[in-house]
């Protein structure tokens, strides 16, 4: 404007011959500005396309390339107002990224979780209601084989879910002379004696205790207390002084007194059991079915097979068998909270639950789904058994720092184990620094 107010009547008679151009020009810019902001906005929900959700985590790495991508593009189909960007890495940098956007409120629309995360993130604020979330929709979860609730409300359900069952050598087994796979602590007592032979170097069983990576609190002591029907809790509170938690040191402590679990405990991390598991040095460990694969693929020749963690003598009830999942979110800030659910409640779904477990090697998150692989391999069909005859069972997810709380339990365990303390005290000591975290 201020252009076609200058002085001189020469130029006015040029203004007045520009204004109609310029006005047309202007009359052009607002009509294509007009044309153009709409499609910045947001589109109504339900239009094509019209909503991405940011999916978080570190399955798509671990999963034969292009299985779970596939597994998108079903759902997208299904789906058509709705697209998935999936953004995989590994699993700790998966957890950085995860934590570090619940601090901040970026957290991806869909979140993988492991179990151990909730209980904080819940704190924070940056995981939604699930259970809200399934009321809206009249969702029904009866097919759920778990649900990750604090306050009594649902935040993470486990998608698939990997259990820790008994490995057993089978080959050193019948060297040894051991007719059966041992079903009770008692037995297993005695078949870790007679598979041990210091001067070769191998032993009954292994048992990963190092601070640096605790999970063998979880995975490797806390499994026998779990398989007879114990528990470390007590009304959501710490209670690591019952008779189950008791019972479960002092025969672990038999078993380190007696020579039969191999060395190195106190420094050795889970890669380290199954390494050692796959070189034959040891005949029995606990751990995850993820690595029946990876066990083959090291070690062809090694014969082994898949058993229940043995009970104590005389227990009669429904085994308890530890377990970890893949579990699945939804971030409080999301605007995408709807289509979320939609996500989540296809891959809980029947067929689509079978599929990624199947692709997995893992256990659906769905009771009435059936992974392929169950009936075409030996090995994963009897780990199967164990599974369905068993409850899932892990006290550590949801608790808070629970990461922590194993180190700390691990720290008066070692003390416990080499005869630096008594059970009284190990035991009192990791209530009391449990304690303080709740």
């Amino acid at each position: 404007m201020a252009i076609l107010f200058n002085k001189g009547n020469k130029k006015m008679k040029h203004r007045t011959f520009a204004l109609p151009l310029m006005l047309i020009l202007l009359i052009a810019i607002l009509s294509s500005c007009t044309t153009i902001a709409p499609q910045a906005a947001p589109s109504a929900p339900g239009a094509k396309g019209s909503v991405t959700l940011e999916f978080m985590q570190w399955w798509e790495p671990e999963l034969p390339a292009g299985a779970f991508r596939a597994l998108m593009d079903e759902f997208e189909a299904q789906n058509p107002g709705i697209k998935v960007q999936l953004i995989s890495g590994p699993y700790s940098t998966t957890r950085e990224q995860v934590v570090a956007g619940a601090a901040a409120g970026t957290m991806s629309d869909v979140v993988g979780l492991d179990g151990a995360w909730v209980n904080d993130f819940v704190k924070q604020g940056a995981l939604a209601n699930l259970s809200e979330l399934m009321a809206q929709t009249g969702y029904d979860d009866s097919a759920l084989a778990a649900q990750i609730q604090l306050n009594g409300s649902t935040y993470m359900i486990p998608v698939v879910n990997f259990v820790y069952p008994l490995f057993v050598n089978l080959d050193l087994m019948d060297a040894a002379g051991i007719v059966n796979v041992p079903t009770t602590r008692s037995e297993f007592a005695a078949a870790a004696a007679a598979l041990t032979e210091p001067l070769s170097n191998r032993y009954g069983w292994v048992l990963p205790l190092s601070l640096e990576q605790p999970n063998g609190i979880q995975n490797d002591v806390m499994s026998w207390v779990w398989a007879s029907g114990g528990s470390m809790m007590t009304e959501d509170k710490p209670d690591l002084t019952n008779p189950a938690v008791r019972s479960a040191a002092e025969y672990i402590k038999g078993l380190y007194d007696a020579g039969v679990i191999a060395p190195g405990a106190f420094s050795m991390r889970e890669q380290d059991k199954v390494e050692e598991f796959v070189n034959g040095r040891v005949g029995m460990m606990i751990s995850s079915m993820a690595h029946i694969n990876m066990i083959r693929e090291r070690n062809p020749d090694l014969k082994f097979t898949i058993a229940a963690v043995p009970v104590e003598d005389g227990y009669t009830g429904k085994r308890g068998l530890a377990y970890a999942s893949w579990g699945i979110g939804v971030a409080a800030n999301s605007p995408h909270q709807a289509e979320a659910w939609k996500l989540i409640e296809f891959l809980m779904s029947e067929e689509a639950n079978s599929k990624l477990s199947s692709i997995a090697n893992a256990f659906p998150g769905n009771i009435n789904s059936t992974p392929d692989f169950v009936q075409t391999d030996e090995l994963f069909g009897a780990a199967f058994e164990v599974f369905q005859a068993a409850s899932l069972v892990n006290e550590f997810v949801g608790l808070p720092v629970a990461e922590e709380l194993m180190r700390l339990f691990a720290e008066q365990f070692q003390l416990y184990l080499d005869g630096s303390q008594t059970l009284d005290d190990a035991l009192n000591k990791a209530q009391e620094a449990w304690m303080a975290h709740f």
